[in-house]
């Protein structure tokens, strides 16, 4: 496993900097039938400590306080030069057993709670507190309102979540911020639109977007982007893989975030992708990886191992040197979008 000290990029106009390849958090709590033991999940993040990876993410949401108290557990005596990001928007209830229980979930193995969703003034002042309490640390440095919008609310659900967003969970996150009790607010989703509404709430520091930046599509170059950067708004590029099918699995991770086999136009654009891949002796995986932090405004790309092993496979593709003629050919063979920033330098 590769010790070299990761590259850091700044965060938003704060003083904050994170590693620009990062540690995400949701498979700890075991997904869709995937057992992670506590002492495996300690290991997985220790592991990236010692891989000089220095940002990590976590929410309430991932095993109801499962991934947060075992991140918590790895991170409590090794937090320097570290950045951590929670989520808030989801509350924690608890169960006493899971026949009570009303909300369905991928999680294996998760704890006694279920959540509730508030993204209003007290919902988010409490959210961060106990988010404190679980992970046992004193600080957390980001947080990031968790799956608002359409995709996860519908269209009625989410105009009251809007609004109390609006109307009273923004100055929560300001006041948080302005206080210095963290350093960086922002959004957790896997839609576009909802960020560029976020725009007209206030002033945000950093936006969290899963599998919709990766070699498979390339829609927020279009808006978001160039509007994040003139508003001086970091994204983290989550879901380099697009939920797997870049990275050798059947799975793709579409827009409406509902994980599924990948359809035939989508394992039709994996396969062009992979030729070329070959064509130039490297692991599709590893250009996944490292096409995602081209842009400058995207300061980390989001990774999610569940074992060591995979841990050691995301940092061999990530020091993987890619010939820039393999770039080249993708922008020659129109397998990325007009404008598209490429590692090499080149814009296709």
């Amino acid at each position: 496993m590769s010790a070299t000290p990761l590259k850091s990029r700044r965060v938003g106009r704060t003083d904050l900097e994170f590693t620009e390849l990062g540690f995400g958090s949701a498979t700890l709590a075991g997904m869709n039938g995937v057992d992670v033991k506590d002492d495996t999940a300690r290991q997985l993040v220790s592991a990236a400590l010692d891989a000089k990876i220095g940002y990590f993410d976590t929410a309430p949401h991932y095993g109801f306080g499962r991934a947060e108290h075992l991140m918590g557990d790895a991170l409590r005596y090794r937090t320097d030069g570290v950045a951590l990001s929670t989520k808030v928007g989801r509350k924690l209830k608890p169960v006493r057993s899971d026949a009570e229980r009303t909300v369905e979930h991928p999680w294996t193995r998760p704890f006694p709670f279920e959540i509730s969703y508030d993204y209003g003034y007290d919902g988010i002042m409490r959210s961060y507190e106990d988010s404190l309490q679980r992970l046992g640390l004193g600080a957390i440095d980001v947080l990031l309102v968790h799956d608002i919008g359409v995709q996860t609310h519908g269209e009625e659900g989410n105009k009251q979540h809007w609004a109390d967003l609006s109307n009273g969970g923004y100055k929560a996150l300001d006041e948080l911020r302005s206080s210095g009790a963290v350093k960086a607010i922002g959004l957790g989703v896997n839609e576009v639109p909802v960020l560029m509404s976020a725009f007209d709430i206030g002033d945000w520091d950093v936006f969290l977007l899963a599998n919709r930046y990766n070699l498979i599509e390339q829609t927020p170059l279009d808006e978001l982007f160039p509007t994040a950067a003139k508003r001086g708004t970091s994204m983290i590029a989550a879901g380099p893989f697009a939920a797997g099918v870049l990275a050798g699995t059947d799975i793709w991770g579409p827009a409406n975030g509902a994980y599924q086999k990948a359809p035939p136009h989508i394992a039709d654009k994996v396969s062009k992708l992979r030729a070329v891949a070959d064509a130039h002796g490297i692991p599709l995986g590893a250009a996944a990886l490292q096409f995602c932090v081209a842009p400058e405004v995207v300061c980390s790309v989001l990774t999610g191992p569940k074992s060591v092993d995979e841990l050691d496979g995301v940092l061999k593709w990530w020091n993987t040197e890619i010939p820039g003629g393999f770039w080249d050919a993708l922008a020659d063979q129109q397998l990325v979008a007009e404008g598209t920033p490429l590692p090499n330098g080149r814009t296709a």
